[in-house]
């Protein structure tokens, strides 16, 4: 499987390219044909761009739901701190877990956090002490759950605004 750099940065993003990331963000099913009116471009040109800032991992358009709602009664995050020397081995192996949902690299009192979505108390106890705790190079953990949803939000713009 080829490793994806999601941190890489690139020249390849204009302001008609933000513009459109921008409306995108206020409502991802705004019609190509809507957000070609707004900037005073074509159709195409929105299609066109739109296809390469997605397949350069600009954007991703997808549906974010709220996992609560959808059945899912544990929601949370884990700070872990790591053995230095088998840092990669950690995210390789903590990668392979679909709980898990989101996964970075920190500075300050953990070196890796992650986020996880699961049903019920039982599988976070699978996910946490069968899985997790079970990584070679993983040398203490610190998990947190998720009480309630107060914001989220996902319109922040672009940093070439």
């Amino acid at each position: 499987m080829k490793k994806r750099d999601l941190n890489r940065k690139t020249e390849n993003i204009d302001k008609i390219d933000c513009k459109i990331i921008s409306l995108l963000q206020k409502d991802g099913r705004v019609p190509n044909t809507t957000i070609a009116k707004k900037l005073g471009i074509s159709e195409s040109t929105v299609r066109t761009r739109l296809d390469r800032l997605i397949k350069e991992e600009f954007i991703q358009i997808v549906a974010v739901s709220n996992p609560i709602k959808l059945g899912f009664q544990v929601v949370g995050n884990i700070r872990m701190h790591v053995d230095i020397k088998k840092t990669e081995n950690v995210i390789r192996e903590l990668s392979k877990l679909d709980p898990i949902w989101f996964i970075v690299q920190t500075t300050g009192g953990t070196d890796i956090y992650a986020e996880f979505i699961v049903k019920s108390l039982g599988e976070l106890n699978i996910l946490a002490f069968d899985k997790i705790n079970k990584i070679d190079g993983i040398t203490r953990t610190d998990t947190s759950l998720i009480m309630k949803f107060i914001k989220r939000k996902y319109d922040w713009g672009t940093a070439f605004d």
